[in-house]
């Protein structure tokens, strides 16, 4: 008997040794899968892949734009294409990258989606009239200042609102959720009722249905809804500065380091100019 389970104690010593040596297999196998390389023994995974790399393999930037303010980012209803100040901007992105402006989708954001639509990996940048601050710093990464603008104030052409002074108790503002400028006006106009909506086309929409006294955003949004509705217009004074920014993933310094490259590139060319020029009217004196 004794003789006979040192046999089957033998047995079992003997598997379990084969099974230690098949998980041992396993893992080195699967060690070998995640580091294996295209050739020169280090492959990239799809998590550590750069962003950069991603867009030439994929064969088009994704950059995230506004669809409803004219000027920078706006969906034409005759042909369906977005135009804009901002879309011209991504396209020659796409050309510095990929060779060719066409190369690009553009994706509708807003204030509201587009740092979460960049984060999840739905897009590539942020090209949609985006203030850089020091809070949005802490969840993405900027280029360097593309366009500078500042808050105003559009109202009736006959409103006596002709600046934030005039913003006071009973004076009801638009804006959009998300935005620099929502929280500009409640810091400048604490006792003003102010409401936001999804995005500035809605809060126009309001503005001229006579839901608020003024729609407040970026100087430059303004003008574009004032050349739509010429009922309206835009007051002379600025309270603010908001410098624009491409947004990229955080950490993504290939990519901005790319990106910088192509905005020092179009400023020396000439092109920012004309882009600025077909857009926005004649450029300031710097």
């Amino acid at each position: 008997m004794k003789a006979k389970r040192m046999w089957k104690k033998g047995i079992g010593l003997v598997l379990a040794a084969i099974l230690c040596l098949f998980a041992l297999a396993g893992c080195n196998s699967s060690e070998t899968a995640s580091t294996d390389s295209k050739g020169d023994g280090s492959k990239q995974t799809e998590s550590a892949q750069s962003t950069l790399d991603k867009i030439k393999e994929r064969g088009k930037l994704v950059v995230g734009v506004k669809y409803d303010l004219n000027l920078f980012g706006l969906k034409n209803p005759e042909t369906g294409e977005v135009e804009g100040f901002d879309i011209d901007i991504a396209k020659g992105l796409a050309k510095k990258i990929l060779g060719d402006e066409n190369k690009i989708e553009l994706k509708e954001v807003t204030s509201k989606t587009r740092i979460p639509m960049l984060n999840n990996g739905e897009i590539d940048a942020i090209i949609a009239t985006m203030t850089i601050t020091e809070d949005r710093k802490k969840e993405v990464d900027f280029s360097d200042v593309y366009f500078m603008a500042g808050q105003s104030l559009l109202v009736k052409k006959n409103s006596k609102i002709n600046g934030i002074k005039d913003i006071k108790k009973g004076v009801t503002v638009l804006t959009a959720k998300g935005s620099t400028s929502a929280q500009n006006i409640r810091a400048k106009a604490p006792e003003a009722t102010v409401l936001e909506f999804e995005n500035y086309a809605e809060a126009f929409t309001a503005l001229k249905a006579g839901q608020g006294d003024a729609l407040t955003t970026d100087n430059a949004l303004l003008f574009g809804m004032a050349k739509q509705d010429p009922n309206f217009r835009v007051v002379d004074e600025t309270f603010s500065e908001e410098p624009y920014g491409i947004a990229v993933r955080k950490g993504d310094k290939e990519f901005v380091d790319l990106i910088n490259e192509y905005l020092r590139e179009i400023k020396e060319n000439g092109e920012y100019d004309k882009i600025y020029e077909k857009w926005i009217g004649e450029k300031p004196k710097q």
